[in-house]
């Protein structure tokens, strides 16, 4: 093993860039996670007083079919629900760090969350409130976690 200076340099390098990949995977799981969580919270009325987004279920049905404008207002409901329970084992999962194959699902969910606001809303709506680089975050985790904690190689 050779021990130069530019040897150990490139340890040092290398171990502080995996420290720095752990803790942005990290921040990127919780924060995801906790978003998701943050969502069922207001959706079941758990927040109070100003920055409350829906406040209850039945606020957020309006909103799911805002969203949805496309579709039947018979699917509504189970879109709803579908994503209420989508959300809870993502945010879950994301947080507790089991499973973090969710990341796959929270970027999926993500993305088609941005798709539906940019029919219905238009395409300023995903993109001012981020849902677009939140499913591509979703993603990145994904990825990285399936590489066994190892940054692509065309990252570093």
């Amino acid at each position: 093993m050779n021990s130069s200076p530019a040897t150990l340099n490139e340890v040092k390098v290398t171990e502080s860039h995996e420290v720095a990949w752990r803790c942005g995977m990290l921040y990127l799981r919780l924060a995801l996670g906790v978003s998701f969580l943050s969502g069922i919270a207001d959706r079941f009325g758990l927040y109070k007083g100003r920055n409350v987004g829906y406040g209850d279920f039945a606020e957020f049905m309006r909103y799911t079919a805002q969203v949805n404008s496309f579709m039947p207002a018979s699917t509504i409901p189970f879109l709803a629900w579908a994503a209420t329970v989508a959300e809870l084992a993502f945010g879950l999962a994301l947080v507790l760090g089991i499973w973090l194959r969710a990341a796959l699902g929270s970027s999926i969910l993500l993305l088609l969350f941005g798709i539906a606001m940019a029919i219905s809303f238009g395409i300023k709506s995903p993109v001012d409130y981020s849902v677009f680089s939140a499913s591509a975050g979703a993603l990145i985790l994904m990825l990285y976690e399936t590489r066994n904690s190892h940054p692509p190689t065309w990252v570093t």
